[in-house]
């Protein structure tokens, strides 16, 4: 093990003994030392040195106990992560990845099915009484780590893996200790809201005043009973007056001449706010002043975090009005500027992009000077073009420019594109694998996939009930385009998300001595909750995390990685 940080490994014996022992320094398939046997795995932390590393099967199923309990940990390795992580950068990619599993395929053993996923309980936020597999000896659990250790030292880039591995461990702390804390939200303000917005709730059900209101608009623009809640309804009733769609969305119904649109539309924006998050959501999900949607690193195919019900990542604007921070306290709310493009900039290596992405401007406006005469609306679109794969009309002219001043980096994301299309493993900086095709047969680990070149990491480590990725579509598709268009975003946005956890783990440090809380993440968006007094110092830690974060994922470059900061009192307020 290169890390020098000591580790011990904590692990239930399945009769409520907890084992815990230091990992020897030169061989972590053993103890350093004789077990301590105790039934509170807070007393094994106690006892423990201070910036201990633990490995133990998983952050989710321990960590919730030892919050509870008063305790926290600086450092952790998760082991179920980890496999996940080394699966996939293997060609492995869906093979359980339980502690369980692993000992198994360890001992050539028959691997047990992971657990299935429980469904989100908004009433029961930790961990404590969740189904888990079956317990490892802590003998079992060192040498499960032990081999993890290997596979790791055997990755292509095994510098950077291991840097993976413990941020996205150091996240599952973050999100243990986030879903522990909770978002403020004032239900009052919530529910003075939804009576605003949708009117007040009749006695005994049914919809509320305003959207009851607008559908008998939409009925009578009709000329009869029509529910606006059902698109093929509304299909039908369209069709009747000569009108033919394919879907009731917003983009296609908008520009029709006939009298049922404009009240249609209101109905639907407002629809999705009683159902989404109306006064149902309001008494499932919102407890004691928090709202706690349980946080998931890494729940998507690029790293992303989803959240497992509640819908936290999707809160429409005019109800974060009702996230309002403590008496005395403010929300930090941080939205990292150009975060993907200045990610491409750092992992191409492109000596012109890294330039324009280290100016302190915006750098859809540097990019602008750089042959699209100013126009940052096409900057922007040449940029995020390259990311996503729009390669015709205006978009392939604006490729063509953007490839004459950034040829590098432009032919990073077609490289993974290519690779993409072939059926090669695609991955990540740090070395975070997309999967193969289905049925592809490819199971090599390094030979013919694309890795990241050029460079190394400036310094050591310090799936959902909805998923809220935006865009997920199926890398198993037999569509090779449609793969390439998914490999090529999937090395930017994916190393994006490596680099959002070097942030996290950063700012976690950081702020470890104050009041301050992390109470909300989202892709490039970051929210702490802390006294009016700790705010200066907050804005302050989070610019530093994502300067710290770049230089750890990708060594000494010219790119920056700036946060739009504001300090509010409302989350509606900060945007």
């Amino acid at each position: 093990m290169s890390d020098r940080t000591p580790r011990w490994a904590l692990a239930e014996d399945g009769d409520g003994w907890w084992h815990a022992a230091p990992v020897h320094p030169a061989d972590p398939a053993r103890a350093d030392a004789a077990p301590l046997r105790v039934r509170d795995p807070a007393e094994a932390v106690r006892c423990a040195p201070h910036g201990t590393r633990w490995v133990w099967p998983s952050t989710a199923a321990v960590y919730p106990r030892l919050l509870a309990a008063g305790v926290r940990v600086e450092r952790c390795h998760d082991i179920e992560d980890a496999e996940l992580l080394l699966l996939g950068h293997e060609g492995r990619s869906g093979e359980p990845r339980s502690a369980a599993a692993a000992w198994a395929r360890l001992n050539n053993a028959p691997v047990p099915p992971d657990p299935p996923q429980r469904a989100a309980d908004p009433r029961a936020q930790d961990s404590l009484f969740d189904p888990r597999p079956a317990p490892l000896s802590l003998d079992a659990l060192l040498a499960v780590h032990a081999g993890q250790v290997r596979r790791l030292d055997a990755t292509a880039h095994p510098d950077r893996m291991r840097l993976l591995v413990a941020a996205e461990s150091a996240a599952f702390l973050v999100a243990a200790e986030m879903n522990r804390a909770g978002l403020p939200w004032r239900a009052d303000v919530h529910r003075a809201l939804l009576t605003e917005l949708l009117g007040e709730r009749y006695a005994g059900g049914g919809e509320p005043r305003r959207l009851a209101e607008l559908a008998d608009r939409v009925s009578a623009a009709f000329g009869r009973r029509v529910r606006p809640d059902l698109p093929a309804e509304v299909i039908r009733a369209f069709a009747k007056d000569g009108i033919k769609l394919k879907s009731t969305r917003r983009w296609e119904i908008q520009e029709l001449d006939h009298p049922a649109v404009e009240p249609l539309i209101e109905y639907k924006k407002l629809y999705r706010i009683y159902t989404a998050h109306g006064w149902s959501w309001l008494g499932d999900w919102v407890h004691a002043g928090r709202f706690r949607p349980e946080f998931i690193p890494g729940g998507t195919l690029t790293g992303r975090w989803v959240t497992n019900g509640g819908g936290a990542l999707q809160i429409p604007k005019v109800i974060r009005r009702a996230v309002v921070a403590d008496p005395g306290w403010r929300l930090v709310v941080a939205d990292a500027d150009q975060m993907e493009p200045r990610v491409l900039a750092a992992i191409s290596r492109d000596p012109a992009f890294m330039e324009v992405a280290g100016r302190p401007e915006d750098l859809y406006t540097a990019v602008s000077r750089q042959g699209f005469s100013g126009d940052r609306d096409k900057a922007k679109l040449a940029v995020l073009g390259a990311v996503y794969g729009q390669t015709s009309g205006d978009g392939l002219k604006n490729l063509a420019a953007l490839r004459r001043r950034f040829p590098r980096a432009v032919a990073y994301v077609d490289d993974a594109a290519k690779a993409g299309e072939e059926g090669r493993l695609v991955r990540t900086w740090l070395g975070r694998t997309c999967p193969p095709p289905a049925g592809s047969g490819d199971h090599e680990a390094g030979d013919g996939g694309v890795d990241p070149g050029g460079g190394e990491p400036g310094g050591e480590a310090g799936t959902s009930q909805d998923r809220e990725d935006g865009w997920t579509p199926s890398y198993a598709s037999t569509n090779t385009r449609a793969r390439g268009r998914f490999t090529r975003n999937f090395v930017v946005q994916g190393s994006a998300a490596d680099w959002a956890l070097l942030m996290l783990a950063a700012l976690r440090q950081a702020t470890a001595g104050m009041r301050a809380e992390l109470v909300f993440f989202q892709h490039d968006e970051v929210m702490v909750h802390c006294p009016a007094e700790e705010a200066e110092a907050v804005v302050e830690a989070i610019r530093a995390a994502g300067d710290r974060a770049g230089r750890i994922a990708f060594g000494d470059t010219p790119v920056r990685f700036p946060f739009t900061t504001v300090v509010v009192e409302s989350y509606a307020d900060a945007k």
